[in-house]
């Protein structure tokens, strides 16, 4: 396909019928890069373990684009396309893709924009993944009997999206200090008084 981009790995059955609208066309919200998500957080939104996350992270599969860990007793900050990153590479490991696979469709998507990964649907066949941005490209790599199965990052964006509006947030401010979020300041205030 001549539009397609090959990009090594994808996951999760679609139906491509009631996702066609979110898939192409729809517009997702500004995200602020200032908001990020600890490990906890991310994992749970994710729908990772702890040790997978830590592990990805050293191994530099989903690193943290918020806030590395910076020595002991710093904790990660993960920014919301992190975590879209990690629940599409979660989602490639259960449908049986290889970890080769998944590093090479990861490497693509951290060089798309994340108004293009919204736009985005991942296909594969079991061995490659491919990149399609519309309804035809989808259906001529269907037909050509190429796609097993597919992820449409924009419907992974929304679960991810949900998922993460009753979570707890931190702020990193302009000179790289956190404000933590509500609940955070809550403890503090319950522990100071």
């Amino acid at each position: 396909m001549s539009e397609s981009t090959e990009t090594g790995s994808s996951g999760g059955p679609t139906s491509q019928g009631r996702t066609q609208g979110l898939l192409f066309g729809e517009e997702l919200p500004d995200l602020d890069a200032s908001v990020g998500y600890r490990g906890p957080t991310a994992c749970r939104a994710a729908g990772i373990t702890y040790r997978q996350l830590d592990y990805w992270a050293r191994t530099g599969l989903v690193e943290p684009t918020v806030r590395p860990a910076s020595g002991s007793g710093t904790h990660r900050l993960y920014s919301f396309r992190d975590i879209l990153v990690l629940k599409v590479v979660k989602r490639l490991l259960d449908t049986g893709v290889s970890l080769q696979q998944i590093r090479s469709a990861v490497l693509h998507l951290r060089e798309r924009g994340v108004e293009d990964l919204a736009q985005i649907t991942l296909m594969s066949d079991g061995a490659s993944v491919y990149e399609c941005t519309s309804a035809d490209e989808v259906i001529d790599l269907v037909q050509g009997g190429q796609g097993v199965f597919g992820i449409a990052v924009g419907r992974v964006w929304r679960e991810v999206e949900g998922t993460l509006a009753s979570l707890p947030t931190e702020r990193v401010e302009a000179d790289g200090t956190t404000s933590d979020d509500e609940l955070a300041a809550r403890r503090q205030a319950r522990t100071a008084g």
